[in-house]
């Protein structure tokens, strides 16, 4: 198989789909591999790294896309390199289609058959590939709050610990499930007051188990978030639909009624946002002001530790790399049915439920899409 990993193109995205040790596992295995010249570098791994484990530096993402078959990335595909795509390419990135509707179309007339990592599943359940995303999104959230609610960044200039005598800042966390717990962790280890609201008993079970009495939890309810939104001085958004558009829990009748200079970092902003007014934003330019209240909704915000999150992708998706060279992508997930869930999009059409219902397409019996797209 040729497998290529092109350099990032979204603002300020410095991952890379592979490292050099996941290329020296890939050639190892008898396949050739392609990277684009410096696309590692902002993660500080350097093309001569990359040639060292045996890779072939080319350069521009259209040489790229020509040499490779199996196309390795983090991020979903920009509008100009969807014109590289061809029928037989096999596209295993990020690409939370169901909060862009016309990146879904555009992929479906590339012919290219998508593998999302965010709905890959495992065998004890949970989504693998979208877990060490998570995990890093939820401990940046917390930190990346309290530099907005310092004032001179817009904020209401409260400081997350509080100082003796002033008492530490209300932080709200929307989702108990791996982001939510994360910035649970942060929140509560920068000394801040923590509340964490989900839907799942289970989930705020473990929270409890894990954190003790430290953290609070409320079963979420329209009329608890009201409530809740009101107080906190930043509110991290981490509630998760699997494959489908998030759910809004903050409406913009609440909005209205929380402090100026509250925070909301969505950090489901990949899958539309749980915030009414939440729009996708950019590390160049990550926040906006509605009624007062501070926006963060950048759609990458594990990039700004690329090196960090590069190693931590890498671990997690070099498994399915491999079975996805070795076997070609058909053999693959007809072995391998949690590797077979993240299959979204094959030679036209749409194999999954959640985004064709988000975007009312019509959705594909999977083996049917199977039978039409021949062999890899």
């Amino acid at each position: 198989m040729r497998v290529g990993a092109p350099k990032e193109t979204k603002d300020n995205e410095y991952r890379v789909g592979l490292t050099p040790s996941s290329v020296a596992e890939l050639a190892h295995a008898g396949h050739e591999v392609f990277i684009e010249r410096g696309a590692g570098e902002g993660a500080d791994l350097s093309d001569a790294d990359y040639a060292a484990a045996g890779a072939k530096l080319v350069d521009g993402p259209e040489a790229l896309f020509a040499a490779a078959q199996l196309i390795v990335k983090v991020k979903e595909p920009h509008r100009r390199e969807i014109a590289y795509l061809r029928p037989d390419h096999v596209l295993f990135t990020y690409f939370h289609l169901a909060a862009d509707g016309e990146l879904t179309r555009e992929l479906m007339a590339s012919g290219a058959h998508c593998i999302a990592y965010e709905t890959v599943t495992a065998p004890g359940g949970g989504l693998p590939l979208l877990a060490p995303m998570s995990e890093i999104a939820g401990r940046l959230a917390p930190q990346i709050g309290a530099h907005f609610l310092e004032k001179q960044a817009g904020g209401r200039g409260v400081l997350l610990a509080g100082a003796p005598g002033v008492p530490p800042a209300d932080v709200l966390v929307l989702g108990a499930g791996s982001v939510g717990a994360q910035a649970t962790a942060i929140a509560l280890g920068m000394g801040a007051s923590v509340l964490v609201a989900d839907r799942n008993p289970d989930a705020l079970r473990r929270l409890e188990t894990r954190f003790g009495f430290a953290a609070r939890t409320i079963y979420s309810t329209r009329a608890a978030i009201a409530e809740s939104v009101k107080r906190a001085d930043l509110v991290i958004c981490a509630a998760l639909a699997p494959g489908a558009r998030a759910p809004i829990l903050i409406t913009r009748d609440m909005l209205s009624t929380m402090k100026r200079g509250a925070v909301i970092v969505d950090v489901a902003i990949d899958q539309g946002g749980c915030c009414e007014t939440s729009r996708p934003t950019s590390h160049s330019d990550p926040t906006y002001v509605v009624d007062g209240v501070v926006h963060y909704c950048v759609t990458n915000m594990p990039g700004v530790a690329p090196r960090t999150a590069t190693f931590a992708l890498n671990n997690a998706t070099l498994p399915f790399v491999l079975a996805l060279a070795n076997k070609g992508w058909r053999r693959a997930i007809e072995d391998d049915p949690h590797l077979r869930a993240g299959l979204e999009i094959s030679a036209g059409r749409i194999l999954s439920p959640p985004v064709a219902a988000a975007h009312g397409l019509p959705l594909s019996p999977q083996l049917m899409a199977l039978d039409s797209a021949g062999a890899a």
